[in-house]
């Protein structure tokens, strides 16, 4: 019984320093392998008008405020 406990011990011992090692490493994979941001929008995007006020946004304004 005692032999059992100690292989079951061990067992979860190891699982546990695997799994502390396995996200460590995938962690350090992640800083490093980041790449680099850059903005996806330029001068004529930024100002460019985005929103607009179509009909099927109006009706949806017009059902909501019932």
């Amino acid at each position: 019984m005692t032999k059992k406990t100690k292989r079951t011990d061990a067992g979860r011992r190891n699982f546990l320093r695997g799994a502390a090692v396995g996200a460590a490493a995938a962690a350090a994979t992640t800083v490093v392998a980041a790449p680099e941001a850059k903005a996806a929008e330029n001068a004529d995007t930024r100002k460019k008008a985005r929103y607009r006020e179509t009909d099927h946004v109006k009706k949806f304004y017009d059902i909501c405020r019932m």
